[in-house]
């Protein structure tokens, strides 16, 4: 797992309002990974807390109060599915990540049932994990709303007023089209696949439908790219990647 600074040069910091620092628990019974996700998230800025098992981490829960929960499906005392279910008794509203086996489709299955928010799968890198824990923060409302706007060369998205501008002129794009573009400059400069962008944007479809990923990538162009030089690329055999126009 990466922990380099390279990983948080395209996130906004999060604070609370009062310019506190968002709180974590991470919740794993591998102390390794525990340590480096906590690494991870304080050079992010971010307060950390780490439990070992089910028992301990909702002790913590009560005392420390996080902001979002990163919780491993397999843990001693309890699993994370009954974990999340414990914390939320007292914390309904606290998003949770779930940490899942790699081809333990069951457990990301259970896990959602459950009221998780999302998952990733081991190993994962830490670039990844914070990028899907920000997500959360911003959707729940607890950060400070100055922290909003993703910026890609002239292209500027709004996450809290949905508006998006090129160039200074307003883009008027769909509820999905937005999620798109947006999981696109969570990104910049990387190629994403067509199954990132299923697994982000049509929330979980197992079905692999990557024409629908042709086709609104084909909408977003239209919009985006219409007027101006593109940003939106393919990269064949890879998947899409967004960049500033050349």
């Amino acid at each position: 797992m990466a922990t380099s600074h390279s990983m948080t040069n395209n996130l906004p910091q999060l604070n609370h309002p009062d310019g506190s620092p968002i709180r974590a628990l991470v919740v794993d019974d591998e102390p390794s990974l525990s340590e480096l996700m906590s690494m991870g998230l304080r050079m992010a800025g971010w307060s950390v807390a780490v439990a070992g098992d089910g028992p301990e981490a909702v002790k913590l829960a009560k005392e420390f109060r996080p902001d979002v929960l990163v919780l491993d499906v397999m843990l001693p005392g309890f699993d994370g599915v009954e974990l999340l279910t414990r914390i939320r008794a007292f914390a309904p509203e606290v998003p949770a990540l779930f940490l899942t086996a790699k081809d333990a489709v069951q457990d990301r299955i259970l896990g959602l049932a459950a009221g998780g928010d999302d998952y990733v799968t081991k190993p994962f890198s830490m670039e990844e994990v914070l990028l899907r824990l920000h997500r959360l923060v911003q959707r729940s409302g607890v950060a400070a709303m100055d922290t909003a706007e993703l910026v890609v060369g002239d292209l500027v998205l709004n996450i809290d007023t949905r508006e998006v501008t090129r160039a200074g002129e307003e883009l008027q794009l769909t509820a999905t089209q937005f999620e798109l573009l947006r999981y696109l400059m969570e990104n910049p400069k990387r190629v994403v696949s067509k199954a990132q962008i299923l697994d982000r944007v049509w929330d979980y479809d197992f079905g692999g439908q990557a024409n629908i990923v042709e086709l609104y990538i084909s909408y977003l162009r239209k919009k985006v790219d219409a007027t101006h030089p593109p940003m939106i690329h393919t990269v064949r055999g890879a998947g899409y990647v967004i960049k500033p126009a050349d």
